[in-house]
């Protein structure tokens, strides 16, 4: 990209800021054009200056916000980075929702607003990557991603329960977002002034749990009092000792009183629980009291694992890729066979498992554009070989891991004709090296072993080239 012909569109009220982007976008060779006010930008834009424009929210004369229709009608190609000291998630949504190329919450780092000016100016021409891209850039600042059927049906749940300041019970596999479900229930309610608390009832040794979450007497309140006036995020519920089950119980019901020593009064906190659990098996295991599962199940919100939405996954992949960016791994992009390969695995770590592949292949990979065969490459040699409670991967499942390789190393995803003969072979050699060697060379045996004519045998033995154990033929 030739920088000298690209000219950069400022306007911000404040001065000093003007100077500093000014001073930074020309020592990288860019032309500047800056202003105070928004109808001067906006002059600018419809005269057909500008190849970027970087522009705060709110003007003297105008918000910009306002304006953003405007410019987007007269110069729809034309991407604008929206900065604000308004650092809510209000201000991210408007802003892509208007068609902004990205937010940038004031106090900048200088450093993000250069590269994220470099990446609005070589964004890609297609239309369908640049809205890609657009709802990427609103992702990630989302608490929750995804357009699929199962995630309408959470946002819906959400949005019923967020003025509601009921229990809620989220329920979902490991790493499928449920901190971040009871989050955004607490950052759109009633309790959003107050605090979000969080005990992780798995990590917390189980002698410790009543101290951590009641406090004890020496001044320490726990957390239960902490939250007051905010919300108790409980995760991991079905992994509270019966005793700690047993003193919640009271609390919630006030049968025992749990006072904050600060106001004297019981504490007022909304309690959100979450768990991987079936938590109606552990009380037909007597491991849950189930009068504090009624307590806590007054509403409801199960989560989806991320395989029963694989439509969300290139938004996602794409959101991860910029979060990845901000916090100082290398830009990159990916493409869509890399996309498709991502739609096809399992997931058993759910969006952090996702989320963990996209940071590996940022730090680790040179190159600018993520591709199947860098997809390939990692979930093959990430694959734990333990599936929870399945056991070991199955013979079936290593074979088709390493037979999807041979796909997606080929540029167009077809391998060269002769496929079948050639897997058959490389899955022979080893078979019949390994049958022979444990019979130590007897052929008669190994025959026997492998269901073959003693002939057929010496004869794939020759073909294949497989070294013979000293002993009996």
């Amino acid at each position: 990209m030739n920088t000298a012909s690209k000219k950069i569109l400022i306007a911000d009220d404040d001065a000093s800021i003007r100077l500093v982007l000014s001073q930074a976008f020309t020592r990288l060779g860019y032309q500047v054009r800056a202003t105070g006010n928004a109808a001067t930008l906006l002059k600018w834009v419809t005269d057909g200056e500008g190849d970027l424009v970087v522009t705060d929210v709110v003007m003297p004369d105008e918000n910009v916000f306002d304006v953003l229709p405007r410019i987007k009608k007269e110069r729809p190609k034309l991407p604008i980075i929206v900065m604000s000291a308004q650092n809510n998630l209000i201000t991210a949504v408007n802003a892509a929702e208007l068609g902004a190329f990205d937010y940038i919450p004031k106090p900048f780092d200088l450093d993000d607003m250069t590269a994220c000016a470099r990446r609005a100016l070589s964004r890609p021409a297609d239309p369908e990557a640049a809205r890609a891209q657009a709802r990427a850039v609103r992702d990630d600042r989302l608490p929750l991603i995804g357009r699929s059927g199962p995630m309408q049906e959470v946002y819906r749940t959400i949005a019923r329960l967020v003025g509601a300041d009921l229990t809620v019970l989220v329920t979902g596999e490991s790493g499928s977002g449920k901190e971040l479900v009871a989050r955004a229930l607490h950052d759109m309610g009633r309790r959003r002034d107050g605090k979000f608390v969080t005990i992780n009832l798995a990590a917390v040794p189980r002698e410790r749990v009543e101290t951590e979450l009641f406090g004890k007497e020496d001044g320490d309140a726990g957390k239960l009092i902490d939250a007051d006036g905010g919300t108790l995020f409980l995760d991991e519920i079905g992994d509270m000792p019966l005793d700690a089950q047993t003193r919640l119980l009271r609390v919630i019901d006030g049968s025992e009183p749990a006072l904050n020593p600060k106001t004297g009064r019981r504490p007022n906190v909304r309690i959100i629980a979450a768990t991987n659990r079936d938590l109606r098996g552990l009380i037909r295991e007597g491991l849950f009291r189930e009068d504090l599962f009624f307590r806590l199940n007054v509403a409801p919100l199960r989560l989806p694992p991320l395989r029963d939405r694989p439509d969300d996954i290139p938004d996602l992949a794409r959101a991860f890729l910029l979060r990845a960016n901000r916090e100082g791994l290398p830009s990159k992009t990916i493409d869509a066979a890399a996309l498709d390969r991502l739609k096809q695995h399992a997931w058993p770590g759910n969006v952090r498992e996702l989320e963990n592949l996209i940071r590996r292949i940022c730090a680790l990979y040179g190159e600018d554009l993520i591709t199947a065969r860098i997809i390939e490459r990692e979930l093959v040699d990430h694959q734990p070989q333990v599936q929870g409670e399945e056991g070991p991967a199955t013979l079936a499942q290593l074979v088709e891991r390493k037979l999807s390789s041979y796909f997606a190393d080929q540029p167009d995803g077809l391998p060269p004709a002769g496929l079948y003969d050639r897997v058959l072979e490389e899955v022979e050699r080893p078979l019949i090296q390994l049958t022979l060697s444990a019979t130590r060379g007897n052929q008669v045996r190994a025959a026997e072993i492998l269901g073959l004519n003693r002939n057929t045998l010496r004869k794939k033995i020759s073909d294949l080239g497989v070294e013979m154990q000293r002993g009996r033929r």
